[in-house]
């Protein structure tokens, strides 16, 4: 079996399997019937596991997360779980991104613990399904996870917000030059950070943690990576993604 990184994983898909070129379709048998599935939602749920599929037939190493919940899905390195990580992603390239990134009261826990979670590269699939079931990739991404988030009206960070409660956090549109849009994804991973820690202060559930969170986050990336980072106040640099 051969080591690939995620970036060359991106290139082999693009470059040699050609998958903006390809299509397929869903199929489901029981008993002595088999249908072609026409709707689009069970796509994205279905990308993660034909990605494991394609990397056993390419015979290229990689183990699947146990931790379902958290970024990320894919360890290209299993022998390293600290890098060369893939977390799967896609969506209905004819409407705007709805998966979900992490839930953020775990995940802003999480990337102190374990700061090498900041450098999952996202795949990330733009897919299309015709009126009989053909399914074509549109777009492929490779992205780092601040290049696919954003602020928002109410929150530092873009979060789904229901029931007084603060659940998952929420992509951008990254890909749209659209002047419509307000809100612009996050250029570094401090800026994102940044936001995270004000997000932290700001959600009820979380405020109690904002006094130390900054310290703690940029200690741990120091400690595992031996780089000493400077996370930005919020307020010093928000401008600059809202339009």
């Amino acid at each position: 079996m051969i080591k690939l990184s995620a970036e060359e994983v991106y290139d082999r898909l693009i470059n040699t399997d050609k998958i903006l070129s390809i299509k397929g379709q869903i199929r489901f048998y029981l008993g002595d019937v088999d249908i072609v599935v026409k709707q689009k939602d069970v796509i994205g749920n279905i990308m993660q596991e034909w990605m494991e599929g394609w990397l056993r037939k390419n015979d290229i190493l990689y183990s699947p997360n146990p931790n379902t919940q958290m970024p990320p899905d894919i360890y290209l390195d299993p022998d390293n779980t600290k890098h060369n990580l893939l977390e799967i992603k896609a969506f209905n390239y004819a409407a705007s991104p709805g998966f979900d990134i992490a839930d953020f009261k775990s995940y802003q826990r999480e990337i102190i613990s374990k700061p090498y979670m900041l450098k999952t590269k996202y795949l990330i699939f733009g897919y299309d399904m015709s009126e009989d079931g053909y399914v074509t990739i549109k777009k492929l991404w490779l992205k780092n996870v601040w290049e696919i988030c954003r602020t928002s009206q109410q929150w530092a960070i873009n979060v789904q917000y229901k029931n007084g409660s603060v659940n998952k956090i929420r992509p951008a549109v990254w890909y749209s030059q659209r002047k419509s849009i307000k809100f612009l994804p996050f250029k570094t991973m401090i800026d994102f950070l940044s936001a995270i820690e004000e997000t932290v202060f700001q959600n009820p559930e979380t405020h109690a943690e904002a006094n130390d969170w900054k310290r703690r986050m940029e200690q741990s990336y120091n400690t595992e990576y031996g780089e000493r980072i400077s996370i930005p106040r919020w307020n010093d640099i928000k401008d600059q993604y809202i339009r």
